[in-house]
């Protein structure tokens, strides 16, 4: 896979004296790229305190040394948001609580915005889910596991059992509602197949209600299930319903003869076009989470790949005409 850093797409060179740019070096050892712009915040596509992190990226760091660590990081990096997958530090590090993870959110400024849990607990230990969630203070909790990994193998990857797992998400999703919490499905590549001339995915997002189930949208794995299933537009998709997908994984790849036909890269790095991506979609509302599958291979470590991937999006202005102004007031600190 080649991981050389592209800076034609980053924004970080510009045609007048206004920018200016400053290097850092993070506890990661990557290079940490600043950028501070004449014209303020105000001009950003994106809104600084929704953009956030999946900790899968760095679960070697959150192993290796730990959350408190990982969280003073972020917030030096300019980070607001946090998405959790496992609330463990590695085993040589002192035992930690919930209820310290949200101790440490407080005392770096981080807003935790959603989490990964397996079906399975939110089938088995539905209270305990909630609960962590209310404690860490998360606005939505949600499953990465496909609609059907509740059901033996032989039952999964139709149309019924997707009709079957959607059933069960309105269940998930009126417990969550009912603590003022969204439950969410994040997909893969697989949910765009199409089985007997349906969309997978179409199904649970038919048979789901709105009121009770959302969709974080993996930008990354929605172009490679274009790439193995086609016939659908990610973004068209997104646009169709945007308050529906809430939750954005910004996730950047790079052409390859792999099987998925994309490689991960840092965001910025790659062939995804995210301003088109967030402009065309245009609700807003939406939080902006990072995440780099295989981030803690990257040889400049993954604390880089969360610092590249931050200053990018940073760097994202609206097209011409594009009143940003406009664009803040809406998304000021309320959540959601």
């Amino acid at each position: 896979m080649t991981n050389k850093h592209t800076f034609s797409r980053r924004g970080f060179i510009h045609a007048t004296a206004a920018a200016a740019a400053a290097t850092t070096i993070t506890s990661g050892g990557g290079m940490l790229r600043r950028v501070a712009f004449a014209h303020g915040d105000r001009e950003r596509l994106l809104p600084r305190n929704r953009l956030g992190i999946q900790l899968f990226t760095l679960r070697d760091q959150v192993a290796n040394v730990g959350f408190d660590a990982v969280f003073r990081e972020l917030a030096r990096q300019g980070y607001a948001e946090v998405e959790f997958a496992g609330y463990t530090q590695g085993a040589a590090l002192p035992p930690i609580t919930v209820r310290d993870i949200r101790r440490l959110l407080d005392r770096y400024g981080l807003r935790g915005i959603g989490s990964h849990i397996a079906l399975t607990q939110f089938r088995d230990n539905l209270t305990q889910v909630l609960d962590d969630a209310q404690t860490l203070g998360l606005t939505n909790v949600g499953t990465a596991n496909a609609p059907d990994a509740l059901f033996p193998p032989e039952q999964q990857n139709t149309p019924d059992a997707y009709r079957r797992a959607a059933e069960l998400f309105n269940q998930f999703g009126a417990a969550a509602k009912a603590r003022g919490i969204r439950f969410y499905q994040h997909n893969h590549a697989g949910e765009f197949a199409i089985v007997n001339g349906t969309r997978l995915w179409d199904v649970v997002i038919a048979e789901t209600d709105p009121a009770l189930v959302s969709f974080e949208i993996d930008i990354y794995w929605a172009y490679v299930g274009q790439f193995l299933f086609g016939g659908f537009d990610p973004i068209a998709y997104v646009k169709a319903q945007p308050r529906r997908f809430p939750l954005y994984h910004v996730k950047d790849g790079v052409r390859s003869s792999s099987t998925n036909g994309y490689n991960f890269v840092d965001v910025g790095d790659g062939v995804h076009d995210f301003r088109r991506f967030f402009e065309t979609v245009g609700v807003p509302g939406h939080h902006y989470i990072v995440e780099r599958d295989d981030a803690p291979s990257n040889p400049a470590g993954s604390f880089s790949t969360a610092a590249r991937s931050l200053a990018y999006l940073r760097s994202l202005r609206p097209c011409q005409g594009d009143d940003s102004r406009d664009r803040d007031r809406d998304w000021d600190d309320r959540g959601d």
